[in-house]
């Protein structure tokens, strides 16, 4: 229903809150999840960059305990930030043979509520404090019952969100940390960008344990999008312009928010009024498109610049990274979104320098993820699943950027720097 002065940004774009206007539920995921949620199991929602995943789990529970992987975090880590959440210090020590214990403590009411709830429930013994710090005494972090029994208490779901940024071990250890969870009553919501590797895979104990769900959009389901979208604002966008955004989203509903809103600020709508706005120049998607490819210009030459500041900057280094960069950027679309394998990318990268050897090359792969990370831990564009040996888009901008910008990768620039340099054995030395 069209809502007089209703703003187009209100109801299309990119945002961590959920637009209502052109949310769609997609084949029932929604009630599907729900009904999972009552389940003992834990659920996995996976799919790539701004494909809904946040804004589902935000439906489903909005009072979640939420907690972010970053590349070089540990499971040790999350567990912190989540009792951190419920007001709740987890303090761990090193003992001797490398092994982890620690303690709780708390100096707020609702987690020495919690504290004294858990340690009583488990025949613990505690201290308490002048400032009312509450300690379990010895208790192992590495035996997660504790953890476990605080988050039953607290009676909140735990997230874990954007678990690609994990290292692959670290995973493998969640996902067998899941299994603990989940024979202690803990089911847990894990949210990320996996290509064909699921959590079963890195622990088959998780088989009938977890349910996982590749959020997956079809055309039709796009076209529900912009028809919701359209309808609340009175919109009428013409069927060619819409073809057209629903075949650039590249089936990623975030990238489509962003393409719709473009077009209606290129068209020249802001507000919805009594009038139907028509929208029928299809010449308006194509520079909506290339003002939107403008605008991820430093995003994307960022990610080039962090690169190639790996490539340059590793000690003898050489131009297999230039190479190997030119390879997976050069692969067309549907390579990109399923995955190229480890031996393609030999195989064309050998075919451009014959000096380059394959297990150098599987080598750096392990660390593409790393050259791209900003100071904040996040920013992957491209990323590699060393289970699969598969490299993979994670932001489908990428794509669309690729077609609409003129910018050109450095790639080219840093082969002819490096060019000549016998140094291409080296590259194992980090």
């Amino acid at each position: 229903m069209t809502t007089p002065g209703k703003r187009a940004d209100e109801v299309f774009g990119v945002s961590q809150q959920v637009r209502d206007d052109s949310y769609v539920d997609r084949a029932g995921l929604d009630a599907t999840v729900a009904k999972y949620l009552r389940r003992d199991v834990h659920i996995s929602l996976r799919g790539p960059s701004k494909s809904g995943k946040s804004w589902l789990r935000q439906l489903a529970v909005p009072d979640a305990i939420v907690v972010q992987c970053r590349l070089d975090k540990t499971a040790e880590d999350l567990y912190k930030e989540a009792l951190g959440a419920l007001g709740i210090n987890l303090v761990i020590r090193e003992t001797k043979g490398g092994n982890f214990a620690g303690h709780v403590e708390s100096s707020v009411t609702l987690g020495q509520s919690l504290i004294l709830k858990v340690a009583g429930k488990l025949g613990l013994s505690y201290t308490r404090s002048e400032e009312l710090q509450l300690e379990p005494v010895s208790q192992d972090v590495n035996d997660l019952r504790f953890v476990a029994e605080l988050l039953n208490e607290s009676g909140r779901r735990l997230v874990i969100e954007d678990v690609h940024y994990l290292s692959h071990e670290e995973r493998r250890r969640l996902a067998y940390d899941l299994k603990t969870f989940w024979d202690f009553g803990v089911f847990v919501i894990i949210v990320g960008i996996w290509s064909q590797q699921s959590l079963i895979d890195l622990n088959p104990d998780l088989s009938t344990r977890v349910r996982e769900f590749s959020l997956s959009w079809t055309q039709d389901d796009l076209l529900r999008i912009i028809d919701k979208g359209q309808s609340a604002l009175n919109l009428s966008i013409d069927a060619q312009v819409k073809q057209k955004l629903v075949s650039h989203a590249y089936g990623n509903a975030g990238l489509l928010q962003a393409l719709a809103l473009g077009l209606l600020d290129e068209a020249g709508f802001d507000v919805s009024a009594p009038e139907v706005f028509e929208v029928s120049d299809a010449n308006l998607f194509d520079s909506a498109a290339m003002a939107l490819a403008e605008s991820l210009n430093p995003l994307y030459q960022s990610f080039a610049k962090r690169t190639s500041a790996g490539i340059r900057t590793r000690q003898n280094s050489t131009g297999i990274y230039a190479h190997t960069m030119a390879v997976i950027l050069d692969s067309d679309d549907d390579k990109l979104i399923n995955g190229i394998h480890a031996r393609t990318i030999y195989r064309e990268a050998h075919a451009r320098e014959k000096r380059i050897q394959q297990p150098n090359l599987k080598t750096i792969l392990r660390h593409l993820d790393s050259l791209q990370i900003d100071q904040d831990g996040r920013g992957l564009v491209v990323t590699y699943d060393e289970g699969q040996e598969e490299v993979s888009v994670v932001d489908l901008q990428l794509l669309l950027y690729r077609k609409f910008s003129t910018v050109k990768w450095p790639w080219e620039e840093i082969v002819q720097e490096t060019d000549g340099r016998d140094a291409y054995q080296a590259d194992l030395l980090f």
